[in-house]
C-alpha cells in the first residue's frame, strides 16, 4: 500500500482563502466522501506570511519552505535541451533551458504540472494534470517553445492513469481504471486522442516500457508495495510471456531502475532483487528469452540510463542507494571497463542519457544541502558542470546540517536504521536535545538525505529529528522490506520505541522529551505508537493517516488495492477482518492522552477524511487536545506553497510547545480552536 505521494498533477492554483464548505459530490473519487463540516477545524485563511530578514539565525520556517530547487527533470531525445519541474511560483510548472545552462523560460501557468515527458521526435512535452490532488488525471501535450498545447485524453470520473511510455510513432501504453472494475488494466493511446484497452486486469498491472522497434512492451503486476511479476507483451498479437513471476512467498522487484532497451531491441537491461537481499544489474536477452545478472552490489540498483553509439549503446550509467544517500556509477558497454564519475554534492541523483553520437547525461540532484539542482556530465571525460542551481531563500548552506546513519538494534535482534539530525553543538546526556520522530509513508518508503526543509528548522531551533526506517522500509535489503507484512504490522511499530530507547541510552537525545510526527502511512504510525505505547512520546502530529484499517482498505484508490492484500491481507476475508478489528488504532484510541495535531486534505483519494475526523472526534471526547487543520482544495499532500506555509507554521508551532522550546507567552491559535490549554 504505497501510500506516498504520486506524480499526478493539479490542475487549479490559486493561493486559498478558506470558506466552510465540503467537497461536491461529483468530485467523490476514490477514497475522497467529502468532509464533515461540523467538526472544528482550521482551514488557511489567505492571511500574510512573514519570513524574517536574510541572515537571522534561526531563520524563519518560511525561509526554509521558500528555498526551491528543480524538481523532475528530462533531458530532450537530442540532449540539446531540459524540461524541468520547479514551484518557484508556489505550484509545480513546467520550465525548458538549454543543456548548456541559460535563463530558463516557463512554459506552463496554473497547472501544477509535476513530471515532463518528451515525445519521441522531441517537439512536444507530455504531461498529465489532475484537479487538486484527485488523482485522476487528463493527459496534454505542449509544443517545446509553449506556445501550442493540446488536450489528448480529458480527465474522467474515477478513471486514475499510470502513464508507461512513448513508441518511436508517437503512440503510448498506460495503466488505466477506465473500464470501471476498479483496477488498472492497459491502454494504448495516440497523441491526437484515441486509446484502446489492450490488456485486462484482474488486480493492477502497469505498463512500463515499449522497445525501440515498437513490437513489444513490458508489463508489471503488483505483488505487495514493493514488488512485482515481469511479463513482455506482443503488442500486434497481444499475447503475454512471463519473465519473472516468483512465488509469492519469494516476492522480489523488477523495477528498481526502469528498464533501458538496446537500440536495436535485443534485449534490455534492468534491476531486480529476485532471490537477492538487493537490487543487482541485470539483462534480458530476446532471443534467449532469459536473464543474467551483470552486476551484483551491497545496495540497490536504480535509474538505469543506456546511451550512446552503437546496435547495443555504449554508455550504461546508474545510481546505487547506499543508506539514504546516492552515488554514481558509469560502465562501457563495448570496453568492459568503469567509466570515470565526478564528484557530486551528496543526497539523491535522478539521471537521464541522450543522444547516440555526442552523448550526455544530465543528473538531478536533491540533497540535504540543496533543494534541487542540474548537473551536465561529459561522458568520456567525467567532467560535470552544474547548469542550474538552488535559491536557498537567504539561508546559509553550511548552517545546514548533515543527517548521520544510526543502526541500533530491536528488542527481537533485527538491526534497525535510521537518519539523525542532531543541532550544531548538541550536548548528550542530561544535555542531550529534545528530539521529533518523524516516520516515512508506504510503508515500503525510505528516509533518504534529500532536502528537508522542516527538519532543518526544527534542527536549527535546538530540536534534533530521527527519521526511522523501521522494518518493512526499502532500500535495507528485500527480506527486511517483508518483515512488517501482514500479521507482523504492529512490529514496526514497537521499532519506534526501541529506536527511541537506544537514542536515548547513547546520549543523543532526551527520551523524556520525544515528540513523533508522520504523514499517510507514517500517519497510522503515529496513531498507533501512541495507542500501543502511550508512555512514550509527548505529542504527536498525524497528517492523512489511517484510523481504521477495515475502513482505509476498503475505499482505498485503484492504485493502492492490487498491493494491499499482499501487504495488508485481503480485507474481504473475515480473518483480516477481524485482525485489524482488533488492531486498528481507532479500536485504542482511548488509550492516548497526549496532545495530538490532525491534518487532511478534502480530496484525498487515497485515504478519506473520515479516518482523520473520527480520531479528532475520540480524542476530544475523551478530553485529550486534538487540533485540526483542513484543507479543502488538496488531496494527499499539500501541493500549493500557500498551504504550505499555513500548514507547516502552526506544526512548527504545536511541536514547540508540546516539547518545551517555544517561549511559554507564546502561544499559537492551536489553544484557541480546541478550548483547550495544551
Amino acid at each position: 500500500m504505497i501510500r506516498s505521494v504520486l506524480c499526478a498533477c493539479a490542475a487549479v492554483s490559486a493561493l486559498f482563502a478558506a470558506s466552510a464548505h465540503a467537497q461536491s459530490a461529483d468530485e467523490s473519487f476514490g477514497g475522497a466522501k467529502g468532509a464533515d463540516l461540523s467538526i472544528d477545524a482550521m482551514e488557511p485563511d489567505g492571511s500574510d506570511i512573514t519570513i524574517g530578514r536574510a541572515g537571522e539565525y534561526p531563520a524563519d520556517i518560511a525561509r526554509f519552505l521558500l528555498a526551491t530547487g528543480a524538481g523532475t527533470a528530462n533531458l530532450s531525445p537530442d540532449g540539446e535541451t531540459i524540461a524541468f519541474a520547479w514551484d518557484v511560483t508556489g505550484q509545480p510548472e513546467l520550465w525548458v533551458m538549454p543543456a548548456t545552462g541559460d535563463q530558463p523560460k516557463q512554459i506552463t501557468f496554473k497547472t501544477g504540472v509535476r513530471a515532463p515527458i518528451w515525445t519521441p521526435d522531441g517537439s512536444r512535452l507530455f504531461f498529465s494534470a489532475d484537479r487538486d490532488g484527485n488523482e485522476q488525471p487528463g493527459y496534454f501535450a505542449l509544443s517545446a517553445d509553449g506556445t501550442t498545447e493540446t488536450e489528448v485524453l480529458p480527465a474522467k470520473r474515477g478513471d486514475f492513469r499510470s502513464f508507461g511510455d512513448f513508441a518511436k510513432d508517437g503512440s503510448f501504453v498506460y495503466a488505466s481504471t477506465a473500464r470501471g472494475a476498479g483496477v488498472f488494466d492497459i491502454y494504448r493511446g495516440t497523441l491526437d486522442g484515441k486509446s484502446e484497452l489492450i490488456l485486462e486486469s484482474e488486480y493492477g498491472l502497469y505498463a512500463r516500457s515499449i522497445s525501440p522497434d515498437g513490437r513489444y512492451a513490458l508489463i508489471t503486476e503488483s505483488v505487495g508495495a514493493a514488488a512485482n511479476n515481469l511479463y513482455l507483451m506482443d503488442l500486434a498479437s497481444k499475447e503475454l510471456t512471463t519473465i519473472s513471476k516468483p512465488p509469492v512467498e519469494d516476492y522480489a522487484s523488477h523495477t528498481l531502475g526502469g528498464f533501458e532497451w538496446l537500440p536495436n531491441s535485443k534485449g534490455f537491461y534492468f534491476s531486480t532483487n529476485l532471490y537477492r537481499e538487493f537490487g543487482t544489474l541485470a539483462f534480458y536477452d530476446m532471443e534467449s528469452g532469459s536473464f543474467e545478472r551483470v552486476f551484483e552490489s551491497e545496495h540497490d540498483i536504480g535509474n538505469l540510463q543506456l546511451c550512446g553509439p552503437g546496435d547495443g549503446g555504449s554508455y550504461l550509467f546508474w545510481k546505487e542507494n547506499d543508506n539514504g544517500f546516492d552515488t554514481l556509477k558509469g560502465w562501457h558497454t563495448i570496453e568492459k571497463r568503469p567509466l570515470a564519475m565526478p564528484g557530486l554534492p551528496e543526497g539523491k541523483y535522478a539521471l537521464d542519457c541522450e543522444g547516440t553520437e555526442n552523448p550526455k547525461l544530465m543528473v538531478r540532484v536533491n540533497g540535504w544541502q540543496t533543494p534541487g539542482e542540474i548537473w551536465m556530465i561529459d561522458v568520456t571525460s567525467g567532467q560535470a558542470d552544474k547548469v542550474f542551481a538552488a535559491n536557498l531563500a537567504g539561508l546559509d548552506p553550511e548552517r545546514l546540517v548533515r543527517p548521520q546513519v544510526v543502526r541500533m538494534p530491536a528488542r527481537d535482534g533485527v538491526e534497525l536504521q535510521g537518519l539523525l539530525y542532531l543541532p550544531p553543538g548538541a550536548g548528550t546526556g542530561e544535555d542531550a536535545p529534545p528530539v521529533i520522530f518523524d516516520v516515512h509513508g508506504g510503508p515500503s518508503g525510505q528516509s533518504q538525505a534529500n532536502f528537508e526543509p522542516v527538519t532543518q528548522y526544527h534542527v536549527a531551533r535546538g530540536v534534533a529529528v530521527f527519521q526511522p526506517n523501521v522494518r518493512g522500509s526499502t532500500g535495507l535489503g528485500r527480506t527486511y522490506g517483508m518483515l512488517d507484512d501482514r500479521e507482523k504490522r504492529l512490529d514496526s511499530v514497537t521499532d519506534l520505541v526501541d529506536m527511541l530507547d537506544y537514542l536515548g541510552a547513547q546520549g543523543l537525545v532526551d527520551p523524556e522529551n520525544a515528540a513523533v510526527l508522520g504523514g499517510s502511512y507514517g500517519g497510522y504510525m503515529v496513531n498507533a505508537v501512541l495507542a500501543e505505547y502511550p508512555d512514550i512520546f509527548k505529542a504527536g502530529v498525524s497528517l492523512f493517516g489511517v484510523a481504521d484499517w477495515i475502513t482505509g482498505l476498503e475505499v482505498a484508490s485503484p492504485a493502492l488495492k492490487a498491493a494491499d492484500r499482499i501487504e495488508f491481507g485481503d480485507i474481504t476475508d473475515p480473518e483480516w477482518r477481524e485482525f485489524y478489528r482488533v488492531n486498528s488504532p481507532i479500536r485504542k484510541a482511548d488509550q492516548i492522552k497526549v496532545p495530538v495535531l490532525y491534518s487532511h486534505g478534502v480530496k484525498d483519494p487515497r485515504i478519506d477524511i473520515y479516518e482523520t475526523e473520527v480520531m479528532v472526534k475520540t480524542l476530544r471526547s475523551n478530553g485529550v487536545p486534538a487540533p485540526f487543520i483542513r484543507m479543502p482544495d488538496e488531496g494527499h499532500g499539500w501541493r500549493k506553497l500557500a498551504n504550505q506555509l499555513f500548514y507547516y507554521r502552526k506544526q512548527a508551532e504545536f511541536i514547540e510547545q508540546q516539547l518545551g522550546v517555544a517561549e511559554a507567552e507564546q502561544k499559537s491559535d492551536l489553544e484557541h480552536k480546541t478550548g483547550r490549554s495544551f
